[in-house]
């Protein structure tokens, strides 16, 4: 067996995982500092024969992808993706087996792949997972643990040679025949191709996957020619009605509501709420509500921010044509609105993984945030937060941008209710850390704003503004107690079945075999 140690936030990691490696402890935000330099691809020359090819099965076999090799692909089209299943299953028909699946994240119409990884197509998976899948791998059904990365998180691994691609396929709703890709136009439009940037610029091949061949230049590209080998046409490369995240309305539920009008009120008592503030709040209905109630106090206060960042909304798109933001950064679109805009407002611009959040890169936009209102599933005592699993221990969630907002952003807001129906979702320990308390600076649940004891600059804000009450931890968790009574202790087994890292590549925690 091998030995553990205890990590900088009390968590046992073994000093080596079996199917993973060997370990790198979390010893803080900033904890791991880069050496080196960044992996090249290698060279290979496109030539003038051309790069379009007939099938799946003829691109398969032109990338030369064999078992025990790594694929890669994004997840823009979401829970409308066609290409993970359809090259999983020419794979499978040409007898590919023991592939590590490094998708940025995998939704409930993936569910397909539970077949490839019963049958040793499939041997590991880097990404979020989710549905079946997830239930699945929390009750040990994959060999090897999977392990979990933020946005910032995956780039950074795969520019630094620690997860390298062998073959990346990556879905383009728009494509011409030299290589160039776009999502911004065709049938399955779905916005930006951020996550698909570094796959692209970093794999030793590319195949551009599209169901819109055009005759002629596709100009401007999200991805260009010069890093992709091969073209291939099918069919249908999604369901862009599978790309909506979240509600993409404003919760009418009047907890939310408050919640959200507590967050809001937080964020416009702060120093920060002035000319020029930058801010992303996600796409849930409590999002959506903590938006509207800012663009509320901006056209009160005659304030204009600077730019909105991450997963853009059509609420975001509102306020950048009513002139409250100058810019969108776009790394993934939540519903159509944001795919429209994009293609048609010079100010709505397209950016990659790498350049949203990596924390070995010169500039990731996450650290010019001002403001980022995030969700959880649990938060704890010391305000670590768990997004990945729920109370029963299932692995149904990613990291996605979480962990590099946070870290990155000047306020950091965890948004969420102090239970959902009897669960408490404030907690003395949370069940697996995704971002550590010191990334957090305000829990805002119904009962108001819980503010981290590092941010004394912020309680004093908030008790001079009075319009949104202050509470403290010790008060949320004796009122959860009191609403869910004493929970039994969730009971796993010893084997990992997922390995969390911080995002810069140390193991945060470790998430255990539900029984």
């Amino acid at each position: 067996m091998s030995a553990k140690t205890r990590n900088a936030l009390g968590r046992e990691i073994p000093a080596c995982i079996e199917g993973y490696g060997p370990t790198i402890p979390w010893t803080g935000l900033e904890g791991r500092r880069p050496a080196g330099r960044r992996r090249g691809r290698i060279f290979r020359p496109g030539g003038k024969s051309g790069k379009v090819l007939r099938s799946l099965e003829d691109a398969v076999a032109a990338s030369g992808l064999q078992s025990g090799m790594t694929i890669s692909f994004h997840h823009h089209l979401r829970n409308g993706d066609h290409v993970i299943n359809a090259v999983l299953e020419v794979c499978a028909r040409m007898g590919i087996r023991d592939l590590t699946l490094f998708p940025t994240a995998l939704f409930p119409v993936h569910e397909p792949l539970l077949n490839h990884i019963r049958s040793g197509v499939i041997r590991k998976i880097m990404g979020s997972v989710n549905g079946a899948l997830g239930r699945m791998i929390s009750r040990g059904g994959m060999e090897a643990p999977v392990v979990l990365r933020s946005h910032g998180g995956r780039p950074r691994a795969i520019m630094s040679g620690e997860a390298p691609v062998d073959v990346a396929f990556i879905a383009a709703p728009a494509a011409d025949r030299f290589g160039n890709l776009s999502g911004q136009t065709g049938k399955s439009a779905c916005g930006p191709l951020g996550y698909a940037r570094t796959d692209a610029e970093y794999a030793d091949c590319v195949v551009g996957v599209t169901d819109n061949l055009l005759p002629g230049l596709l100009v401007p590209a999200s991805i260009s020619q010069v890093y992709t080998d091969f073209v291939v046409e099918i069919p249908s490369i999604g369901d862009p009605k599978g790309i909506v995240s979240g509600s993409t309305a404003v919760t009418k539920d009047p907890l939310h509501l408050m919640i959200a009008r507590y967050a809001a009120g937080v964020i416009e008592t702060s120093p920060l709420f002035r000319e020029g503030i930058s801010f992303q709040t996600g796409a849930s209905g409590t999002a959506l509500a903590v938006t509207s109630f800012m663009r509320e106090a901006m056209l009160r206060r005659g304030i204009r921010g600077s730019f909105g960042l991450g997963g853009i909304t059509g609420f975001f798109v509102n306020l950048l044509e009513e002139g409250l933001l100058t810019h969108l950064l776009d790394v993934q679109s939540f519903d159509a609105a944001a795919v429209e805009s994009l293609a048609r407002n010079p100010g709505h611009g397209e950016i990659s993984a790498d350049e949203y959040a990596n924390p070995w890169n010169a500039g990731a936009a996450v650290n010019m945030l001002d403001v980022v209102v995030l969700g959880a599933t649990e938060i704890d005592r010391n305000f670590n937060v768990n997004v990945n699993t729920e109370s029963d221990g299932m692995l149904l969630h990613g990291i996605g941008g979480h962990q590099d907002t946070a870290a990155g952003a000047a306020l950091t807001i965890v948004a969420q209710p102090l239970t959902r129906g009897r669960v408490p979702c404030v907690v003395e320990n949370v069940h697996c850390v995704t971002t550590p308390g010191e990334a957090i600076d305000v829990l805002v649940t119904e009962y108001g704003a819980t503010i981290n004891p590092r941010r004394q600059d912020l309680l004093e804000c908030i008790k001079e503004a009075r319009d949104v009450p202050v509470v403290s931890m010790d008060e949320l968790i004796e009122k959860a107690l009191r609403i869910s009574g004493p929970m039994d202790p969730l009971e796993t087994e010893e084997r990992i079945v997922a390995v969390l890292e911080w995002r810069d590549g140390s193991v945060l925690d470790v998430i255990r075999q539900v029984k």
